[in-house]
């Protein structure tokens, strides 16, 4: 595998990782992208692993844990509160718009996203699959009736005004760091309808992607021929089983990413650098 990285290559280097992006993207137009929380740290939303792959923090909610336990969604719930209003105001960064400017020209084929931010779709990107969902929806788990976001985030507050302008350490896809202490007053909510269980509409850790949306991943895997991954370790199942697919099928796989990804032994090359640079980098170069 062959590795650029920006923080200690010179200008001439940098120009030669770019065109060999730039080339890869020409020999396969109709190539899968596949993006991870690296493309959306630029707009504020902090990620989930460093630069070894390895998780920060605490570990995030599980969902049969979520389903289970009142506290847990207790947990949950005050923490998104207090989180959500950030990852909200969150707008797509130079490497979200420029993979929907190298779409719109022709210059790559599907986009697959692990991210629940919704970032691609307001840069302009179509048919994006949403492997772990959008946090923007919430479902209810009885009557399955969806909400939007803004709508329960209105209930929150109103249920919950001790935590109004609560200050708290942000932590990806809408959760911030709270003190226990803040948890024992907090009011959750329930369905409107029917006072049931409410679950955001993403795929919590513990379980599994929609059968569904795998099958759509797998078709535009089967219908790409390459695949590029953009700002992900895939060190989860559902992004690293893509990888496998393409390497088994003799598809060749590249990466742009920051460090440390699962499929390093499966990539043709890999460029070590911030989507937000490079990308755009790459669509003025095919431009030229």
């Amino acid at each position: 595998m062959q590795i650029f990285s920006f923080s200690s290559l010179q200008p001439d280097k940098e120009r030669r990782a770019v065109e060999q992006l730039a080339q890869f993207l020409l020999r396969h137009p109709d190539v899968l992208l596949l993006t991870g929380a690296g493309i959306s740290t630029a707009s504020g939303i902090p990620d989930y692993r460093d630069a070894d792959g390895v998780r920060r923090g605490n570990a995030p909610v599980q969902g049969p844990e979520f389903r289970r336990q009142e506290a847990v969604r207790r947990r949950y719930w005050a923490r998104s509160m207090v989180g959500w209003p950030l990852l909200s105001r969150a707008t797509p960064n130079a490497g979200h718009l420029a993979i929907a400017q190298l779409a719109q020209q022709g210059h790559v084929g599907g986009l697959i996203t692990q991210n629940v931010d919704g970032l691609h779709q307001q840069a302009g990107s179509d048919d994006v699959t949403e492997l772990h969902g959008s946090i923007h929806g919430v479902v209810c788990l009885a009557c399955h009736a969806a909400y939007t976001r803004r709508f329960i985030q209105d209930m929150l507050e109103q249920n919950n005004p001790q935590m109004a302008g609560a200050i708290a350490t942000p932590a990806p896809d809408g959760d911030a760091l709270l003190e226990p202490s803040q948890l024992a007053s907090f009011h959750v909510p329930h369905c409107p309808q029917c006072g049931g269980v409410l679950k955001p509409d993403v795929v919590f850790f513990g379980d599994g992607v929609t059968l569904e949306c795998a099958a759509e991943a797998q078709r535009k895997m089967e219908e790409a021929s390459a695949l590029l991954v953009i700002g992900s370790s895939v060190m989860v199942y559902s992004s690293f089983r893509l990888c496998r697919m393409a390497a088994e099928t003799g598809k060749p796989l590249a990466a742009i990413n920051l460090g440390k990804t699962r499929a390093d032994h499966l990539l043709a090359f890999k460029t070590e650098a911030p989507a937000q640079v490079i990308l755009p980098a790459v669509v003025a170069l095919l431009n030229t």
